[in-house]
């Protein structure tokens, strides 16, 4: 079982910044992959971007060259830097952890944090 705790959420003006982090705790194990998602209003959720252990890293072509996500895997932790934040960024941020089993991969998500950006 794993748990994810996310923080960093909040108001702030188009083209400011916000820093989102993201803990994973419990019985987990040799973690490779964790990643960002949002659900912005009226839309379903959509990837943002991933990071693996090896520090490669993907990004929606939405926040590629805005959003930078990192990692810390002695702390099992994972960030997401948004820089130039438009309206349209403003959404519920979820992070996630896929696991792998025998037979398919599990996900893990955080409870959400929102992120509102004003015009």
């Amino acid at each position: 079982q794993a748990q994810l705790g996310e923080s960093g959420g909040g108001v702030v003006q188009a083209g400011g910044s916000l820093r989102l982090s993201c803990a994973a705790s419990g019985t987990i194990f040799n973690i490779n992959v964790m990643g960002w998602y949002r659900q912005r209003p009226g839309k379903e959720r959509e990837w943002v971007a991933t990071s693996t252990s090896g520090g490669r890293t993907n990004y929606a072509d939405s926040v590629k060259g805005r959003f930078t996500i990192s990692r810390d895997n002695a702390k099992n932790t994972v960030y997401l830097k948004m820089n130039s934040l438009k309206p349209e960024d403003t959404a519920v941020y979820y992070c996630n952890l896929p696991v792998p089993g025998p037979y398919s991969t599990y996900d893990y998500w955080g409870q959400g944090t929102q992120v509102t950006v004003s015009s």
